[in-house]
């Protein structure tokens, strides 16, 4: 029988609706708590931050499935559905019998899974006439999605970009400039939590909590604006669904199910997208599957954090929300991987963990640059630092299963290209990166200390 490699799907099965796994969970996340009041925070509190639509959706429990607009939908189409691909020269590196695939989120005209939830968050608030958008980014994923769907719906945008990466990327800096954006290194000195920063500590490189913090002060302070974020929250984990709902259609042209599913962490919106459409059958008791979190060993919020109540951003401008986390002021160490520098965990994430439906590990930077390009060598694509960490965790998975001698299923989300991260891969193949110990005393004294 002639090997199948690629899998990809006809344009009328790209997903028409997300899928929404509070409604299906048993135990539901503990709600956002408004900060100054202790009360649970209700949709139209976020009408000042984000589209009214997006606010609903955020706080949706009851519906299992929200329609995608046409609108959306035909914007998904550019490059939706992206391929489903069995990884066999990697499987052959190993000398494993699992069988492993990947969904290969790359092929998007940004280069990573971003664009499914930029997509939508453009549209929403364009649709509610909403003129200007603001955000940060982490390595420039988001920055770069947002700013080509605010391009597609006639949009402006400010994307405040964590200062490491705006020195580290500045091709994904040049990307979000070529659609139109402004990018301004965080911290900086256009906001008083920016300006606060950098005068307590004028060396310091950023975090996405603070680039967090100064685009929400600007979005609250221009008239006719609002924020998006392209992580963490509710609905962004919502519309990265369209990812596992492809992949589910797709392992079944395959001819199998996954017994374990991988995506990298940061805030959680691809691991979101990869893992929950195949979770609600764990859920209802139907199968058995594992999924890992594969988060740096440098920003270790769902193995070595924990669960209370933070702010998602340093200054404290947003709502608490119910996460596991490092401290919502605790100060990453500078690894490429910047979209997964972030101190905390989505709620819904945090609440599967909670309730071990979900695990956990941790990744060394120089483990997974080894994984990227044992992957690149294999299956000759470059990935982004951040899905290496999915990759490290894929191969460990793999060779545990040549140990026990068992051909398991493994699917994991290749969440992005690396070719404009090549300047990590420089400095990896130089021998210049190095990994980041953090001691149970530094992550003690923001974890708990604030």
């Amino acid at each position: 029988m002639e090997k199948t490699k690629k899998f990809i799907l006809p344009e009328s099965d790209i997903p028409h609706q997300w899928y929404n796994v509070v409604a299906e969970m048993i135990n539901k996340p503990q709600p956002y708590l408004n900060p100054g009041t202790k009360e649970p925070i209700k949709a139209e509190d976020f009408y000042p931050l984000f589209s009214e639509e997006l606010s609903r959706q955020e706080l949706n429990q009851t519906d299992v499935w929200i329609d995608i607009p046409e609108e959306v939908r035909e914007q998904y189409k550019i490059y939706r559905s992206t391929p489903l691909v069995r990884a066999y020269g990697l499987e052959k590196a190993l000398d494993t019998p699992a069988h492993i695939y990947f969904k290969n989120e790359s092929v998007s005209p940004v280069g990573s899974h971003k664009l499914n939830t930029a997509l939508p968050q453009a549209y929403f608030n364009k649709m509610e006439g909403i003129t200007n958008l603001t955000t940060e980014t982490g390595a420039g994923q988001w920055g770069t999605a947002l700013a080509f769907a605010c391009k597609l719906f006639d949009l402006e945008l400010a994307v405040y970009m964590v200062k490491i990466s705006y020195e580290q990327k500045p091709y994904r800096r040049s990307l979000m400039q070529t659609w139109g954006a402004q990018v301004i290194p965080s911290p900086s000195m256009s906001t008083k939590s920016g300006r606060k920063i950098i005068t307590e500590n004028p060396q310091y490189q950023g975090s996405l909590g603070t680039a967090i913090s100064e685009a929400i002060e600007l979005a609250t302070q221009t008239p006719n604006c609002k924020y998006a974020l392209g992580s963490v929250l509710n609905h962004v984990s919502l519309h990265q669904t369209v990812i596992g709902l492809e992949a589910e259609k797709q392992m079944e042209m395959a001819g199998e199910y996954p017994d374990i599913i991988i995506g990298c962490f940061g805030g959680g919106s691809n691991f979101s997208g990869i893992s929950f459409p195949f979770l609600r059958h764990k859920i209802k008791g139907e199968k058995n599957t594992r999924f890992i979190a594969a988060e740096p060993s440098s920003c270790p919020k769902l193995t070595r954090g924990k669960f209370r109540y933070d702010f998602g951003d340093q200054a404290g401008f947003t709502p608490l929300i119910p996460m596991y986390t490092l401290g919502s002021k605790f100060t990453p160490p500078n690894i490429h991987a910047g979209g997964l520098r972030y101190h905390g965990a989505g709620s819904i994430v945090s609440q599967l963990l909670k309730d071990d439906l979900i695990e956990a590990v941790n990744v060394d930077q120089l483990d997974s640059f080894e994984a990227g390009v044992l992957f690149a060598q294999t299956e000759g694509i470059i990935p982004a630092p951040e899905s290496n960490h999915a990759i490290a965790a894929t191969i460990k998975e793999a060779l545990k299963a040549k140990e026990e001698g068992i051909a398991k299923t493994i699917l994991f989300n290749l969440s992005g290209h690396g070719l404009v991260d090549m300047a990590s891969y420089d400095q990896f193949l130089s021998g210049n990166l190095v990994n980041y110990s953090l001691s149970e005393e530094t992550i003690a004294q923001s974890r708990d200390n604030e």
